[in-house]
């Protein structure tokens, strides 16, 4: 059995950015530059949700003269499944601070 497991935010936000754009097709570029995140992290994302067809993939069917096709990508119900059983991140436990934080050099304490 699989196991269940919040995405990563990276996940989360490629989840987003597809969801925004409803029916339409989006291509991984326009995602790493929309996101701002590195195709080292696109990439193998959108390969592991189309793998568990959170997203649909196709070819796109008439590219301009001189450039290959490029791979498209859209939200499956699946997908918007999963993203919709997503809490937003504004209502995530914020970060624990390190334990360095509050703590007097000298040991005394605060």
């Amino acid at each position: 059995m699989r196991r269940s497991r919040r995405p990563s935010p990276q996940t989360e936000a490629i989840l987003r950015a597809l969801a925004e754009r409803g029916e339409s097709w989006s291509h991984g570029y326009e995602l790493c530059t929309r996101l701002r995140l590195a195709p080292s992290t696109v990439y193998p994302a959108l390969m592991r949700l189309a793998e568990r067809d959170q997203v649909e993939t196709d070819w796109e069917a008439e590219p301009p003269r001189g450039r290959p096709p490029r791979h498209l990508y859209r939200l499956t119900a699946a997908g918007a499944a999963l993203l919709a059983g997503i809490e937003p991140a504004t209502s995530r436990a914020p970060a624990r601070p390190s334990p360095a934080v509050g703590l007097a050099i000298d040991g005394a304490g605060a």
